[in-house]
């Protein structure tokens, strides 16, 4: 990752542990989690809970940040296959649920849908059937592995990662889960490419999920005779919404680079230098 390039090695751990809590604590806090963003880097680093909030959320910040370290560990691959959303299905859903509607990676077994206000209209969304899914999701790894395999700038890696994270959120292969490995699997192109994460604020939720919203409202969900990714002006609206979040995480690289440039500067004025 060419992000940490010229970092020493403590601050190369120290940042990579900064995106760590911070991807965890957003991502799970667009979904409900309680836990602030200390308290979510108290429980990491120390295993212990927070008195007064939910065992649900320790579980869900310990199965989610396990899944980011798997994300890193498969940068080395250069295929991804059905298999690897599995597992990391199996980090982010860390209960297993004995129920065969709701398995725990796998596809889901019933269809699934989700109720979205847009401005004065409330309407229900269903997502992709899910006898289309093993089938769509073919097509959404065949994405990806074209995305990670082009070299990109900034601007073609942000539309990867939008491209990647509206289609399975539409499809929504998942029981449950979908959100939280969309904003983690849709940021292989852009890890592989060296660039740090793109983390969605949790402050932008209602942003985040209105856009999401519009994209599907006036696109439909993919199916099998439909594509899986639309790039009209609602996409464009969540594109708009990636490139402001990825401003958090640049800050922190460049935070880090700082440091290392003062601490080189440091040394360099030591005395016997």
């Amino acid at each position: 990752m060419h992000f940490l390039d010229g970092l020493s090695n403590d601050i190369k751990k120290n940042l990579l542990e900064e995106l760590r809590v911070l991807w965890t604590h957003t991502s799970t806090s667009i979904e409900g989690n309680t836990l602030s963003l200390g308290e979510t880097a108290f429980v990491l680093s120390e295993g212990l809970t927070i008195k007064g909030k939910p065992l649900k959320d320790h579980r869900d910040i310990q199965g989610h940040a396990r899944a980011v370290d798997l994300i890193m560990n498969l940068l080395g691959k250069e295929h991804y296959v059905e298999q690897d959303l599995f597992d990391l299905h199996r980090l982010v859903i860390n209960e297993q649920i004995l129920d065969v509607f709701k398995p725990v990676g796998d596809w889901k077994k019933e269809n699934n849908s989700t109720s979205v206000t847009i401005g004065d209209l409330q309407t229900i969304v269903e997502f992709s059937n899910f006898w289309d899914v093993p089938s769509l999701m073919s097509r959404w790894l065949d994405l990806l592995n074209a995305e990670i395999n082009e070299m990109k700038e900034p601007d073609d890696m942000m539309r990867s990662y939008a491209r990647l994270h509206l289609s399975f959120v539409s499809i929504h292969p998942f029981y449950d889960g979908n959100g939280r490995i969309a904003r983690l699997v849709s940021n292989l192109p852009c890890l592989k490419a060296g660039f740090p994460p793109v983390i969605i604020e949790k402050e932008k939720r209602f942003e985040y999920v209105s856009s999401i919203a519009h994209y599907q409202f006036k696109n439909g969900v993919p199916a099998s005779e439909t594509a899986i990714i639309h790039e009209d002006t609602a996409f464009e609206e969540f594109l708009v919404l990636c490139r402001q979040g990825w401003e958090k995480t640049l800050g922190l690289v460049n935070q880090a680079h700082e440091l290392q440039k003062a601490r080189d500067e440091n040394i360099s004025r030591s005395p016997g230098e």
